[in-house]
């Protein structure tokens, strides 16, 4: 979607450790895995880090501790905004990519990708699948994306520059992109 398929040398690598934030939605997953792909670097999908099967979650401790474990590597790539790990991952990272595009664009890539994952059955983390009905009750913070990005949308927006802006956070390199076309334009000129 993102990468650029034409033939380039090995690229150098600008970050070690990157994570991608952004809306629900957004592409972070996607982006995450271009980098990790191109990078050779490892993977870490938060959600995956989380959930267990039948849509269960993890304990907080469980998924500090899974977190603490997989950002002790060297290098690394991480897609997910979960708060209670922040403290963890951030200050082991060098570089924030947050995808902050409109939320029309992320809703019609949400409402993609949530019926392309329920039609083909695809199976997430954990033998998870996606649940095409319970994401139309925009009403239930259980079990509608919808909702989600809904609650959390203007609210990522004014948080995460205060977040830059504090001091244990300093050392990260933020890049902010507004479109996926700025996106793509940083990713295919790495």
């Amino acid at each position: 979607m993102l990468l650029s398929t034409s033939p380039i040398a090995k690229r150098i690598i600008p970050y070690q450790r990157m994570i991608i934030i952004g809306a629900t939605g957004s592409g972070k997953s996607t982006l995450a895995e271009q980098l990790a792909q191109m990078f050779e670097i490892d993977f870490i999908e938060l959600d995956a880090l989380y959930w267990l099967p039948e849509w269960e979650h993890v304990s907080e401790q469980e998924f500090r501790s899974r977190v603490d474990v997989a950002t002790s590597a060297s290098q690394w790539v991480m897609a997910g905004n979960y708060h209670v790990v922040r403290d963890i991952s951030w200050r082991r990272a060098e570089a924030i990519i947050w995808l902050d595009y409109k939320l029309g664009i992320i809703f019609w890539q949400l409402w993609r990708r949530t019926w392309r994952r329920w039609w083909t059955k695809e199976v997430l983390w954990n033998t998870n699948l996606e649940r095409l009905l319970p994401q139309f009750k925009i009403w239930s913070a259980e079990d509608s994306l919808f909702h989600w990005l809904f609650k959390t949308y203007w609210r990522r927006k004014r948080e995460f520059p205060v977040y830059f802006a504090k001091p244990e956070y300093a050392h990260l390199r933020v890049h902010h992109f507004r479109t996926p076309q700025e996106t793509s334009f940083w990713l295919n000129n790495l």
